[in-house]
């Protein structure tokens, strides 16, 4: 696919390379599951796909400054512990340490990362996905496919609010 290496997330384009037996069953399956993949996100996609990758590599260097500085940063606030990911443009920090304590200037307790990911984004304007949403209650997804300054200010937003 396209999303992660072109960083094309929610054009939705991908592709499949398998045996003729195993392709046959997936258009099968995917034919009753969704429709066809919009002309436009077709063309952008190749035209992705056709290109020199050297914007790709520095892609990659850019993502990778961001891998580390939020797991820097979140490692860096007390009941955080967040390991290192290895794909994709996303990190999973366990959050388990901080529920149930009040937390940011109105005390706010929170006992699932659900309602954590919530006060988070009401009281420190930080977005997260809660791990309940993956069948991991007590951690939260950050997403780091945005611009150095609003990771560094979200970050520091979060540290503030949560000691």
């Amino acid at each position: 696919g396209v999303a992660k290496t072109y960083a094309m997330p929610g054009w939705r384009v991908g592709w499949m390379v398998a045996p003729l037996e195993v392709a046959k069953a997936a258009a099968k399956l995917q034919g009753h599951m969704t429709s066809n993949v919009a002309n436009i996100s077709q063309r952008a996609a190749l035209a992705a796909v056709a290109s020199p990758l050297d914007e790709v590599h520095e892609m990659r260097k850019a993502f990778d400054a961001r891998r580390r500085a939020i797991v820097t940063a979140l490692n860096d606030i007390e009941g955080v512990n967040c390991p290192t990911p290895t794909g994709a443009f996303y990190v999973f920090a366990d959050i388990t340490a901080l529920l149930g304590k009040p937390l940011g200037p109105k005390g706010t307790v929170s006992d699932t990362s659900a309602d954590f990911a919530a006060a988070l984004l009401d009281e420190a304007h930080v977005a997260a996905v809660p791990g309940e949403a993956f069948g991991a209650p007590g951690y939260l997804r950050f997403s780091y496919a945005l611009a150095d300054e609003d990771l560094a200010e979200g970050m520091r937003r979060f540290k503030e609010w949560a000691n």
